[in-house]
């Protein structure tokens, strides 16, 4: 109506045709300004957070600012390690002591230990005393927003700052989370605080929605530097409505974030990924075989990392465990350094260690295959000093431990009270298994030349098997195990690491992956978190029964609906329908006994209604009549009437009560509908909710349905 209004108005005057564009424009200077801004939140997030790790491990005396790679660039050293240079400080050399030796072990453990619990600490105590919604991923919140269902304060001002704050000291913390979740949480809270300087935006959820959709694909554009992946991301796995115009919009805010946090090069390179490789061997026939088997491993270790995971997360929601938020995540962290410390590979930061395992040599330490002081530039040196050892049996077994530790510590910290993701985790436990899978491969091949299926590759003199390959098809494998993502997973990888080539070997991981995970469990960890929480949610499963709308409705036999007539109730009757139910709406009916649909009103307009009309119109008071029509009334003794129509939606969504679920449940889907109203005939019958969808289709499935209501 708004848009037909100002299109009315165009060929009157200049102001109304700039009003007229600015109303067409206006979703595109949206999604530009959202672009714009997460870009910016990104890189800080990602400087701040890269400095604050390092922090851990040592100081840059001159300028404290920078982190121990910027402090090293200013070196006129020609070789040094990364974190070696004589201008970074380690902290025993603040406290005068060398950097090797027990007591220098010692010290920098207890530094690390030490930052690590004040950041964690930090983090928590923000999120409870300011922003409980800032918590945990934020990708099934933003799910169930999008299809539909509004959840308040969860996209605001105050969730958008602890949340980036707070994220940014989880992960400096070292606890086994990543920052590519939450950023989606974060985009989708700048998308929701500018959508409000649009009204056709701010004032409507429904087209609200494009700019979220938007929004998403901008947090994943920033969290891994890939706008597609972003855009396919938003449309696989977030938005429920996902027009042609929504696309458009969609691709061109991930774009912008893209070129503002290229821009920014939070990551140091000429790259704009967070772990660009660059392989030259094509691939071979046979590693479709390992990369199928891979695919199997990653369903397998998704499945259990979920299970794992929900059952944690049910016992932190149903016992005292959950009182106590601050406690838990202290906990964690204390554990997560103890362990991670005298590991190298855990010691290192997850996206260092994943840049390692991808890349083409650095791991095993076979002499014959690898050249170990050419590809050690930029590496952490107790990598090195791990690799050096008694050879690549020790970095089989290193990695290992390496993977259960980080298995185990996901799950207990997956769900904890702090800004937490599960991209970076999934695709590190992937990358180990990946890269021991690759180790094996490569010993088998360079001992066993002669066997058929490396006879034809591995006799011309070159590597034919490549470990960091492997790795990235094992980081693929499981995070789509974990996920469930397939297309935009597959995006997003070649765009991360740049191996394009390697496309059908992620594809047939990927497939695998999600064949295997969907046999043993059948939703991923965002679904099945969905689930946890009860959000009233509909997945996009087919449904597969043949009940009719009229089995489903509100309310049942020898219940009364609780209705509004157009003419006859007073303010009196109205505000004791509201106290005496909790409806988020009402149907309007021309009477009680015809039960003839009218419209549909708004518990939430109603009561604004009714509250301005106490305070603004003279002679107003609890027996006037409220008119949902737009006769005038007959003049009469006693108070005057209160006029309502225009709160009243004279086109509510209806079906009949022989429509069949399999249809309602489809437009509930794709339309992101609250409820719908029952008719037979034009006369009102009842109303289903999306918790009555919900509980019926879980009564379908033999399963409880009291699991699926929010509250």
């Amino acid at each position: 109506m708004r848009h037909r209004y100002i299109v009315k108005k165009i060929q009157y005057s200049v102001w109304d045709f700039i009003k007229g564009a600015h109303d067409a424009w206006s979703g595109w200077v949206c999604v530009l300004l959202v672009g714009v801004v997460t870009g910016c939140v990104a890189g800080v997030m990602d400087i701040g957070a890269s400095w604050m790790t390092d922090l851990k491990l040592g100081i840059c005396p001159q300028a404290f600012w920078l982190n121990r790679e910027q402090c090293c660039w200013s070196s006129n050293e020609t070789t040094f390690d990364s974190g070696n240079c004589s201008q970074w400080y380690t902290w025993p050399e603040i406290m005068g002591h060398s950097r090797e030796g027990g007591f220098a072990y010692f010290v920098s453990f207890f530094f690390y230990t030490l930052w690590a619990l004040f950041f964690a600490a930090l983090s928590a105590s923000l999120v409870k005393m300011f922003a409980p919604y800032a918590c945990g991923s934020g990708i099934p919140e933003i799910k169930t927003i999008l299809s539909g269902f509004i959840i308040r304060g969860y996209l605001g001002k105050w969730t958008l700052i602890v949340k980036s704050v707070g994220l940014m000291l989880s992960v400096s913390a070292g606890l086994c989370l990543g920052k590519e979740g939450p950023m989606v949480h974060i985009a989708s809270c700048i998308g929701n605080i500018f959508s409000y300087l649009f009204p056709k935006y701010g004032k409507n959820e429904a087209k609200k929605r494009e700019i979220l959709s938007a929004a998403a694909a901008a947090g994943v554009s920033v969290a891994f530097g890939a706008p597609i992946g972003g855009v396919l991301f938003s449309l696989e796995e977030v938005s429920y409505y996902f027009p042609l115009k929504t696309l458009w919009r969609s691709f061109f805010c991930a774009l912008i974030a893209a070129f503002v946090i290229r821009s920014i090069n939070p990551f140091g390179n000429e790259h704009s990924v967070l772990f660009y490789v660059k392989y030259n061997e094509p691939w071979i026939l046979f590693d479709l075989v390992p990369a199928l088997a891979l695919g199997i491993l990653g369903g397998a270790i998704g499945t259990v990392f979920i299970k794992g995971n929900l059952y944690w997360c049910r016992f932190r929601k149903f016992s005292k465990l959950g009182h106590y938020p601050v406690t838990e995540v202290l906990t964690v962290t204390l554990i997560t350094a103890v362990i991670s410390y005298p590991n190298p590979y855990t010691r290192l930061n997850m996206s260092q260690l994943i840049y390692l395992l991808f890349s083409q040599c650095g791991i095993s330490n076979s002499d014959d295959l690898c050249d170990y002081n050419r590809n050690f530039t930029n590496v952490n040196s107790a990598v090195e000093i791990a690799a050096a050892g008694p050879g690549v049996y020790r970095a089989i077994w290193l990695l290992i431990l390496a993977f259960i530790v980080y298995l185990i510590l996901t799950i207990f910290t997956f769900g904890m009270k702090v800004p937490c993701g599960l991209f970076i985790p999934s695709l590190c436990l992937g990358a180990i298994m990946g890269r021991i899978v690759g180790i094996g491969m490569e010993q088998l091949a360079y001992n066993y030349p002669e066997v058929w299926i490396f006879a034809d590759e591995c006799s011309k003199g070159g590597n034919c098997i490549n470990p960091g390959l492997y790795a990235m098809i094992g980081a693929c494998a499981v995070l789509g195990g974990v996920t469930r993502m397939t297309i935009s997973l597959i995006v997003i990888m070649f765009e991360l690491t740049g191996g394009v080539r390697y496309i059908v070997l992620l594809m047939a991981a990927a497939m695998t992956s999600k064949w295997v995970g969907d046999a043993l469990g059948r939703q991923g960890i965002y679904d099945a978190h969905i689930a946890l929480n009860g959000y009233p949610f509909l997945g996009k499963e087919e449904f597969a029964h043949t009940t009719l709308a009229a089995d489903v409705m509100q309310p049942k036999r020898n219940e009364t609906l609780s209705v509004i007539t157009q003419d006859s109730m007073t303010i009196d009757d109205i505000v004791n329908l509201l106290k005496e139910t909790e409806h988020n709406g009402y149907p309007v009916v021309v009477s009680k006994e015809s039960q003839y649909l009218v419209g549909f009103v708004l518990r939430r307009d109603l009561n604004l209604a009714i509250e301005n009309a106490k305070r603004m119109i003279d002679g107003i008071s609890v027996m006037s009549v409220v008119y949902f029509t737009s006769a005038t009334p007959a003049q009469s003794l006693g108070p005057p009437p209160l006029m309502l129509k225009k709160i009243l939606d004279m086109a509510p969504i209806t079906v009949t009560d022989q429509t069949p679920m399999e249809t309602v449940v489809d437009m509930f889907r794709k339309l992101g509908l609250r409820q719908t109203l029952v008719t037979h005939n034009g006369r009102l019958l009842g109303v289903i909710t999306k918790k009555d969808v919900l509980r019926h289709i879980k009564q379908m499935d033999n399963e409880d349905p009291n699991t699926v209501l929010f509250n």
